[in-house]
């Protein structure tokens, strides 16, 4: 029996590593290394490739969690958003993909010398298709990271050459055109179906995954290469799409400890809803808290529209641009968007089936909700109970605040996400039919021929995502909600007057009791229009499609805060000067800027020492240099 051998030292390592990732599936279990010519082994290379880039508990946590959750401002981090770069972190993620993009090169390579020979079978050309639409994705989240990387040398062993952030989104969206044109959707992949972890090798959705991915692709050129964004998209979405979700790109994960695991599943990681999502969710879409949460314990706790809670500014630091800085809410809002609670249980609601009690280990951790303040060492100046009550996490630095505020260091007291997607039985999503609506609904606002109105897509988004979440009931009455968010965006299509520049709330002062009434002002995004626009219909566009992609898209999220300042991210604090974000000072927080925010991940060290030339050529690229502020080609600029 003739043998057949994957040439190269590099693309035999990633190959016997398939084998471990193979084995998660009951069928898999055939040695590719007595495999004869007969038999397909491309499907190996796409099967190892897409399980492996589901990430490794190691680099999830630091990838997904660490760097892409607390850039997209979904995720409380002191590293990334106050421009630290972690070289291990870096390095281990680019190691991984790295290897990914090996196996699927080498896929696409198998496949190619198998046609040109003519030792083909049925599965052949379609195996190839699959596999370049998987490399334009691999390519693009990696150049997502870093900006320029190597489209070329996964499998040859030489060290590659750098293109342009340009030049991969160009091969990217030429990849996905030609390879969706070629599948032949029609044809049965009979047994290769248990090699495909995302779609069994269904061809008709591979397609639908191309066609949707270049919209994406397409869109984020928007604000660089305007005229090159219109012209792919407006081809691509005459194709069959990702539209009704039976169709999404998702992968099943399961609890262990390899690349199936959980994302978001390291018990250590507290997963608490952050300041952004906060003041995102609390009051759009107008519906009641008493009508979501019915249950009478949790009437007590429900606070009026109107209420800012306790002013406690010697706790909490005032030096940034969230519109209740200073502020923390005792109770739960009058009105929230209907997601909110289904992703994020508040503290104390120990009763709730999808409350996460991790960590497992330390019951305290997440069963004590109530911290004291302290005037110093010895001294407790108030005692702060989370049970109930409604705070996002803030990024930055809080300085002496930080250091008296023991509440700010416990994860008891603060809301935290359904143990849903923590417990490593969900499917984790690449692609969902919201995001196609999304991306039509922006295109028709930019005047881009598309197949319905950008009110028909906006609205076809956020029914999807509300059925996604349960949350059908309450969707006619939010989508015709003109009740503005605490950022100054509402729901309503038709909706676009601008809110005014304050509103007065209530409050009680944290430390007096004293009741007292605040100008509360809406903020000012500067990164977008000037600051003139809080609620046009981009604007909502883009603060729906970040709440409904959340949690499984935070580098799509991130990426549209780089694309365009939205949604409206808050400023880190900077109660004391942090060293990463220089730019950044207690004189100018209240101005937001390309320089606030991260941009990137630096190239890790071992990359730089292995790859001078080809180091030397990615900043070249990047303008001269690499700093984690340092703008990608597609982003805003300074």
């Amino acid at each position: 029996m003739k043998k057949i051998f994957i040439k190269s030292g590099v693309a035999l390592a990633a190959f016997s590593m398939l084998l471990s990732a193979c084995s998660k599936f009951d069928e898999i279990n055939r040695n590719p290394k007595v495999a004869d010519e007969t038999q397909v082994q491309e499907e190996f290379l796409i099967n190892s490739s897409i399980i492996a880039a589901q990430m490794d508990p190691d680099v999830a946590e630091r990838s997904f969690v660490l760097i892409w959750k607390a850039a997209a401002h979904q995720q409380l981090d002191d590293g990334i958003t106050s421009g630290a770069n972690n070289d291990g972190w870096s390095g281990a993620y680019y190691n991984q993909v790295t290897s990914w993009l090996t196996n699927i090169y080498n896929a696409v390579e198998v496949s190619e010398k198998k046609i040109k020979a003519g030792k083909i079978t049925e599965n052949t050309n379609n195996l190839l298709q699959v596999a370049r639409i998987w490399r334009a994705y691999l390519l693009t989240e990696m150049s997502d990271n870093y900006g320029p990387v190597a489209i070329q040398g996964y499998v040859t062993g030489l060290n590659p050459d750098f293109a342009s952030v340009k030049d991969v989104y160009y091969f990217a969206l030429s990849e996905l055109k030609d390879a969706s044109s070629k599948l032949e959707v029609d044809r049965g992949a009979g047994s290769l179906k248990d090699y495909d972890p995302a779609y069994g090798f269904d061809y008709k959705l591979w397609q639908r995954y191309a066609n949707s991915m270049r919209l994406r692709l397409a869109m984020r050129l928007s604000e660089v290469d305007g005229g090159k964004a219109k012209a792919e998209f407006e081809d691509a979405v005459r194709g069959n799409l990702i539209t009704e979700m039976s169709q999404t790109f998702q992968v099943q994960e399961k609890p262990g400890w390899d690349a199936l695991s959980g994302v978001m599943s390291r018990e250590w990681n507290e997963q608490l809803m952050t300041t952004t999502l906060e003041n995102l969710y609390t009051g759009l879409g107008g519906v009641k808290t008493a009508d979501q949460l019915t249950d009478p314990v949790y009437q007590p706790y429900i606070r009026p529209a109107d209420w800012a809670g306790l002013q406690l500014t010697n706790h909490f630091p005032t030096t940034s641009s969230d519109p209740l800085a200073g502020f923390w809410f005792d109770g739960l809002p009058q009105t929230i968007d209907p997601r909110a609670y289904k992703a994020f249980i508040p503290a104390g609601d120990f009763t709730n089936p999808n409350f996460s009690k991790y960590p497992s280990y330390n019951e305290n951790a997440w069963k004590r909700t109530a911290r004291a303040l302290m005037k110093n060492d010895k001294d407790t100046a108030k005692l702060l109970d989370g049970k109930m009550a409604w705070n996002g996490q803030t990024n930055g630095d809080w300085g002496t605040k930080g250091t008296l505020n023991r509440w700010y260091y416990w994860p008891g007291g603060a809301p935290r996400m359904t143990q849903q997607f923590r417990g490593s039985t969900s499917k984790r999503i690449f692609f969902a039919p919201w995001e196609t609506y999304f991306l039509m609904a922006e295109a028709a606002v930019r005047g881009w021929t598309v197949p319905m109105s950008g009110k028909a897509a906006y609205e076809k988004a956020i029914t999807q995502n509300f059925e996604y979440w349960g949350v059908s009931q309450f969707a006619g009455a939010y989508l015709a909600s003109s009740d503005f968010n605490m950022v100054g965006t509402s729901v309503s299509w038709d909706h676009t007057a601008e809110p005014p520049a304050t509103h007065t709330m209530n409050f009680k002062n944290g430390y007096t009791d004293a009741p007292g009434t605040v100008a509360i002002k809406y903020p000012v995004n500067n990164l977008y229009k000037n600051g003139a626009v809080k609620n046009d219909l981009l604007t909502k566009i883009i603060t729906q499609k970040y709440i409904a992609n959340m949690p499984w898209l935070p580098l799509e999220a991130w990426s549209d805060q780089r694309r365009l300042g939205l949604p409206f991210f808050e400023t880190p604090n900077v109660e004391q000067s942090i060293p990463g974000l220089p730019a950044l000072n207690n004189g100018n927080y209240m101005t937001s800027s390309v320089k606030f925010y991260p941009q990137r991940i630096r190239y890790p060290s071992s990359m730089r020492a292995a790859n001078s030339k080809g180091y030397d050529q990615a900043v070249g690229f990047l303008g001269g240099t690499e700093e984690v502020t340092t703008p990608l080609w597609w982003a805003k600029k300074p």
